[in-house]
């Protein structure tokens, strides 16, 4: 019956991440803001939540040296091993996609957006079992880190 009631508070908390997520699996985020500042501010959110960052990489400054052009590009990788230990010792695939990761790009248009993969989407894609409670925590952080970061 836990589990039942783990399962169902999963599917609540990630439905609305996964109707945005289609069928790649990634939620996507307009930003009211600059890549440098959305990506900074989802930064500063994941950090307050007791998220490690791992790295920053700026796609288009590395682009840059190499003598070509990106627009603005940035990904975040960070991770908390409370949450993505109990979800790798059930699905060892899942260390591919774990740490996870936030991306922040400009568009052709000049607009902003921040993407993330679903955590229902990541418990598909490796068969997860058994990790309801910290795919249901990492799916309500993420959300409300991409919030905190786009408006």
């Amino acid at each position: 019956m836990k589990s039942a009631a783990l399962a169902l508070a999963l599917l609540v908390l990630c439905a609305p991440a996964a109707a945005q997520a289609a069928d790649n699996g990634i939620v996507t985020k307009a930003s009211k803001h600059s890549v440098q500042a959305t990506m900074d501010r989802f930064e500063a959110a994941a950090k307050e939540r007791g998220f490690t960052i791992v790295a920053r990489v700026n796609h288009a400054g590395a682009a840059a040296k190499a003598g070509l052009k990106l627009r603005p590009t940035q990904l975040l990788i960070f991770g908390n091993p409370k949450g993505g230990t109990p979800i790798m010792a059930a699905a060892p695939t899942a260390g591919i996609d774990l740490p996870l990761k936030a991306l922040c790009w400009e568009d052709g248009n000049g607009n902003v957006w921040l993407a993330y993969n679903s955590p229902a989407w990541l418990k598909a894609r490796h068969g997860i079992e058994g990790a309801e409670k910290p795919l249901a925590g990492m799916g309500k952080a993420l959300a409300a880190m991409a919030t905190k970061a786009v408006e």
